[in-house]
């Protein structure tokens, strides 16, 4: 039953932090149940504090919040996992951010976000164990989140003709639609996909999630996969990401 003050307890992952005052900080959290929720921290910067671990930067932590109206004040945080080492290196930090502001920006608050959480939670595993390229990681992450948030592209077969796959194909990224060469209208919008890369986008959408990670293309088609996913994110969130032009700052 709904009260004035509510507590809640649920896992969620630390995607921002904001300093408030000299103590406290004010936590996005991504979590499986109510989405993005923001939450004040009291005392959390000061290393000693016990919410310390549970409340840094991708954390992922056990938290327990009070909820009072629109506002959510962290009780307890304990730490369960962490992708912090991502700080190590400059170009995994730098992919780690636009995740978060990725994450931050397209899914949903107040609702339940699981799939957007376990993709989050499974490119960061694989960014810190370096297990894929970071720019076919990046690629991954950003179409199948933009997927999640409910611009998934049509890459089933040509707009125009109904052809599943030709020599010569081309992506629209502003309308999401395939075009072979005969039924291409000639829009800036338009990006040539190799059979690789048509693939590659393919997988990237529909497969399953327990496949989704499971393949390797040459780091020449994953720049122009990545180049093609980055257009498309950007267009249909109507958004620039600052975190992306970082990454590609030191790339």
């Amino acid at each position: 039953m709904v009260t004035n003050k509510q507590m809640l307890t649920t896992e969620a992952l630390v995607i921002r932090d904001m300093n408030i005052g000299e103590a406290d900080k004010l936590l996005t959290l991504l979590s499986k149940e109510y989405g993005v929720i923001r939450a004040f921290a009291s005392g959390v910067k000061n290393m000693k504090n016990k919410k310390f671990s549970g409340c840094s930067p991708l954390s992922y932590s056990s938290f327990t919040l009070v909820k009072a109206g629109d506002t959510y004040k962290i009780r307890e945080a304990a730490c369960l996992n962490s992708f912090f080492s991502a700080g190590r290196d400059v170009v995994a930090f730098a992919l780690s951010q636009y995740f978060c502001e990725l994450a931050a920006f397209l899914a949903p608050s107040e609702i339940p976000a699981g799939e957007f959480l376990r993709l989050m939670l499974n490119s960061l595993h694989f960014l810190v164990n370096k297990k894929m390229s970071v720019t076919l990681l990046k690629a991954v992450t950003e179409l199948r989140m933009t997927s999640l948030a409910g611009y998934t592209p049509d890459l089933v077969a040509c707009a125009g003709c109904a052809c599943y796959q030709d020599e010569h194909m081309v992506f629209d990224v502003q309308t999401g639609e395939l075009f072979c060469r005969d039924c291409a209208r000639g829009s800036s919008y338009e990006k040539a996909v190799s059979p690789t890369v048509l693939t590659t986008l393919r997988h990237i959408v529909y497969a399953p999630f327990e496949k989704l990670y499971r393949f390797s293309i040459p780091e020449r088609d994953a720049c122009a996969l990545a180049g093609i996913t980055g257009a498309y994110t950007q267009l249909h969130a109507e958004h620039r990401f600052t975190t992306l032009d970082f990454f590609e700052s030191v790339l």
